[in-house]
């Protein structure tokens, strides 16, 4: 029989629409989950229950004439991201205590949109890193197999949504947050057009790198939290691309992007690094999927190469030098303080000709591969790492590197401003999953959603599920952590 947790995102609303379950029964359903292998797999830092129940009854209040598609439903906020009167830590010790007096416009507009918050996941400090393995929670896990990363900085995130302990999460992407766990934990993670998102109500903007977007099971549930999400804000430094008739939500059901050329490479970008055979032949999949479907599939070269990482790493320096105080930065962990210490030797001149020169390498990008529709590649260089792998010979500097050379992919789509989702179309030979990247034009959101959807449909679904889906407690979980089976 299946469990409420079973039901997708949009079922669970409509269920709720109907009388059949009530926002109340979803929460403690949820909670109770969240008790029995929240800690098991990493994803919250912290659980607010009073909170969510106060939330879902305000839900159930609410005519059902005047509910949105995820109305009632209960999600989660990743710990980066600005939220009234609740911990949000960024990751940090340093910030083990803060509470913000403000919501972030994105956190506003799930609120309103009648979704319910169980708390804050598990993100990397300060978003700096790909792995989620700080001071002030335990490690985001994969549910699949947690002796590994479930990624980051949207790690928490993922592995809620992969464990059943939230059907939809918020994350957020300034270098591969949202798509590298994703990948990692099975899932679809979506990273939006420069702009479409708000980032404020605070911050710069920070070179247009990073934004907020939704992870899920299926891309119709990330479709309609992107729809929650893509609400024009003013005063925002990016102008927002129009949103599709009908928004994102039917651009996915429609599942019709129309006849594509489709651009498909695998050298990696960057870095040179060999590529896991089973992160090419995800793609290979992608790729066979997407012909059979009428679209061209040809060989491009990548818009980037590994001259592009310096460039980039400039900036990833300097974003690392969030304000910090003073007294709580030996609080910080050694990577932290890596980047930071590289970031405060860059002067405001080599700041603004990085910009100008990785402006450059992006208007050739866009040449190498005009003509192009989307453009299709690994998520990863390797399918899985362990917890610990990054940080295992105590170098901050080797860590930093080897994240390059897992992730050489994802980064570059933010430098573009690109929308760019992460889609659980492989597996490796064991059954753990696999991602493919597909990246479409900028402001295009709905044609990559549409095909998304399409490559959905056409694998007969990816809502697969780890063992650890079915556990009632942490004992259905074997003693080593690893999952029985995939339900």
């Amino acid at each position: 029989m299946a469990e409420p947790h079973d039901l997708t995102a949009l079922e669970q609303a409509a269920a709720i629409a109907r009388g059949e379950l009530s926002s109340v029964d979803l929460v403690e359903h949820y909670l109770r989950r969240v008790a029995a292998v929240g800690d098991t797999v990493g994803a919250f830092v912290t659980v607010t229950p009073d909170l969510a129940r106060e939330a879902a009854r305000a839900a159930d209040s609410v005519p059902v004439e005047a509910r949105g598609p995820l109305h009632g439903v209960p999600t989660a906020i990743k710990d980066l991201t600005l939220t009234a009167g609740v911990r949000t830590t960024f990751g940090s010790a340093a910030f083990a205590d803060f509470v913000p007096p403000v919501d972030a416009d994105v956190v506003r507009l799930i609120k309103a949109a009648g979704l319910v918050s169980l708390g804050k996941t598990t993100t990397s400090e300060l978003g700096c890193s790909l792995y989620s393995e700080g001071r002030v929670a335990p490690p985001a896990r994969n549910p699949w197999q947690l002796a590994y990363t479930a990624g980051g900085s949207s790690g928490g995130a993922a592995a809620a949504v992969a464990a059943g302990l939230v059907p939809v999460a918020q994350g957020s992407d300034g270098g591969g947050s949202l798509r590298i766990p994703a990948s990692l934990c099975g899932l679809v993670g979506y990273k939006p057009s420069r702009g479409l998102v708000s980032g404020g109500p605070l911050g710069s903007g920070a070179f247009g790198l990073p934004t907020s977007g939704p992870l899920g099971r299926t891309v119709t549930d990330v479709a309609a939290l992107l729809d929650v999400m893509a609400v024009p804000v003013p005063g925002e430094p990016y102008l927002p691309p129009p949103a599709p008739p009908g928004g994102y939500l039917t651009a996915a059901r429609r599942a019709e992007p129309g006849l594509l050329r489709i651009g498909r490479f695998t050298t990696p970008m960057l870095a040179d690094e060999p590529v896991h055979p089973d992160c090419v032949a995800a793609v290979d999949r992608a790729a066979e999927l997407l012909t059979a479907a009428g679209h061209e599939v040809v060989e491009v070269p990548p818009p980037l190469g590994p001259e592009a990482w310096p460039l980039f790493e400039i900036l990833w320096y300097v974003l690392a030098l969030t304000p910090v105080p003073p007294h709580r930065e030996a609080e910080l962990l050694p990577l932290t303080r890596l980047l930071r210490a590289r970031g405060a030797e860059i002067s405001a001149g080599t700041l603004a000709a990085t910009l100008g020169e990785l402006q450059a390498q992006v208007r050739l990008g866009a040449r190498r591969t005009a003509g192009c529709d989307l453009l299709l590649c690994p998520s990863l260089a390797a399918p899985q790492a362990p917890v610990g792998w990054f940080t295992a010979d105590g170098d901050p500097a080797a860590d930093f590197d080897r994240q390059r050379r897992f992730s050489p992919y994802c980064a570059i789509f933010n430098v573009t401003g690109d929308p760019s989702v992460s889609l659980p179309l492989g597996t490796t030979s064991d059954g753990l999953p696999v991602g493919v990247l597909l990246t479409g034009r900028y402001g295009d959101d709905a044609r990559l959603i549409a095909t998304a959807a399409q490559l959905e449909n056409s694998s007969d679904g990816w809502d697969r599920h780890p063992a650890i889906w079915r556990a009632v407690d942490s004992a259905n979980v074997n003693g080593d952590g690893v999952g029985r089976s995939a339900s």
